[in-house]
C-alpha cells in the first residue's frame, strides 16, 4: 500500500486519520466496552466479510479532512502486488531467516550441525553466510571447549605424575595407556546404537581416571624393583603379575556395579545406558588390554629415561656393601 503523501497535504487529510480509517475498515479496531448481565463485552468495529474481501473494496472507503469533507480512500492509496515475507528478521544487522530443524532417528544434533555446515559450504552463494544461536550456537560453543578442558586436564595430569615419578618420561606411560579403554567406549556405543551424548562424555572422564589408576599401580611397582636393581623385562613382569589380581577384582566389580543400569528402565533410561554400556565397554578393554600394553610402556620409557639420564636405578645400591654388626662379648 503506497500513499501519496503530496496529495493526501493538498486535500487536507491527515495520514494518521487515514491509516486508523483502513485499520478500523479491515484489521478491526477495539470501540468501547460495557457491562450488562454481569459480564464484561469489548465492542470492535471492523467491516463486514463482503467489504473487504476483494482489493476492489478499498473504492468504497472514505475518509474525512480537516474541512469535513469527505475524501475517497482511492485518490489517496495505490495497490500493489508483491511477493515476499511478512516479516524480515535481522540477525546483527543483517537480513535473516530463521530454520529449525529436527534430526532424523539415529541421528544426534552434533552430527545434523555438520551435515548443515558441509551443504552451506558447498552450496550457499557468495555473500551468504549462516550463524548458530540458541541452544545450537551453546552446544557448538560447548564441544569447543570440552577439546581445550580435555587437553588442559591431560597436561595438569602429566605435570603431577611428573614430580610423583621425578621424571618427564614415566607419565607417558600411564597416559600412552589411556586410548586402550577410550577405544572400547566407542566400539561400546556403536554396537549399542547409542550416540555420543554428553552422559558418554561423563563416564569417559570417569573411566580416564580408573584406568590412569591401574597403569600407576603396575608403574609404581615396576619402578620400585627396578629402583631394587632388578632387569626393566623382569621389573615390568613382575609388577603385571603382582597387580593382576587387584586390578581384575577392582574392574570386575565396577563393570558388576554398572549392570543394572543397562536394563533399567523409564524416564532417563536413555542416560543411564549411555553412561553404563559406555563406560563398562571401556573398562573391559582398557584392562584387557592395558596389562599388555602398560608393561611395555614401562619398558620403552624407562629404558629412555635411564638413557638420558645416564644412570640405572639400583646399581649403586647393589655394588655398595653394608656394614657388618659387631657385638661385644659379655
Amino acid at each position: 500500500m503506497e500513499v501519496d503523501d503530496v496529495k493526501a497535504k493538498q486535500l487536507g487529510v491527515s495520514i494518521r486519520d487515514l491509516m486508523t480509517t483502513l485499520q478500523a475498515y479491515y484489521g478491526s479496531m477495539q470501540a468501547t466496552d460495557f457491562n450488562r448481565f454481569g459480564k464484561y463485552y469489548r465492542v470492535f468495529v471492523q467491516a463486514d466479510i463482503p467489504y473487504r474481501s476483494d482489493p476492489s473494496t478499498i473504492d468504497a472507503v472514505f475518509v474525512r479532512n480537516q474541512s469535513g469533507q469527505m475524501v475517497p480512500v482511492n485518490t489517496l492509496v495505490k495497490l500493489n502486488r508483491v511477493y515476499g515475507p511478512e516479516s524480515i528478521d535481522r540477525y546483527n544487522l543483517f537480513n535473516a531467516i530463521s530454520i529449525n530443524a529436527t534430526p532424523a532417528q539415529g541421528y544426534s544434533t552434533g552430527d545434523a550441525m555438520k551435515a548443515v555446515e558441509r551443504v552451506a559450504a558447498r552450496n550457499l552463494p557468495q555473500g551468504y553466510s549462516f550463524e548458530w544461536t540458541g541452544l545450537s550456537k551453546e552446544e557448538k560453543e560447548s564441544g569447543n571447549q570440552m577439546l581445550l578442558i580435555f587437553g588442559l586436564s591431560i597436561l595438569f595430569v602429566y605435570f603431577l605424575l611428573s614430580a610423583q615419578y621425578e621424571s618427564y618420561m614415566l607419565p607417558l606411560c600411564v597416559i600412552l595407556s589411556i586410548p586402550t579403554g577410550i577405544a572400547g567406549v566407542f566400539v561400546a556405543i556403536r554396537l549399542a546404537g547409542i550416540d555420543n551424548n554428553i552422559y558418554v562424555q561423563v563416564g569417559l572422564i570417569m573411566l580416564i581416571g580408573l584406568l590412569a589408576k591401574n597403569a600407576i599401580l603396575i608403574v609404581e611397582y615396576a619402578l620400585q624393583r627396578r629402583r631394587a636393581g632388578h632387569t626393566l623385562l623382569a621389573s615390568a613382569m613382575e609388577a603385571a603379575k603382582l597387580r593382576l589380581r587387584p586390578i581384575l577384582m577392582t574392574s570386575f566389580a565396577f563393570i558388576a556395579g554398572l549392570i543394572p543400569l543397562m536394563y533399567v528402565q523409564g524416564a532417563s533410561a536413555q542416560g543411564n545406558h549411555s553412561i553404563s554400556i559406555g563406560t563398562a565397554g571401556g573398562m573391559l578393554s582398557g584392562v584387557m588390554l592395558g596389562l599388555f600394553v602398560i608393561p611395555v610402556l614401562f619398558i620403552m620409557f624407562q629404558y629412555l629415561q635411564e638413557k638420558i639420564s645416564a644412570r640405572k636405578p639400583g646399581a649403586g645400591a647393589r655394588g655398595r656393601m653394608e656394614p657388618a654388626a659387631v657385638h661385644e662379648p659379655s
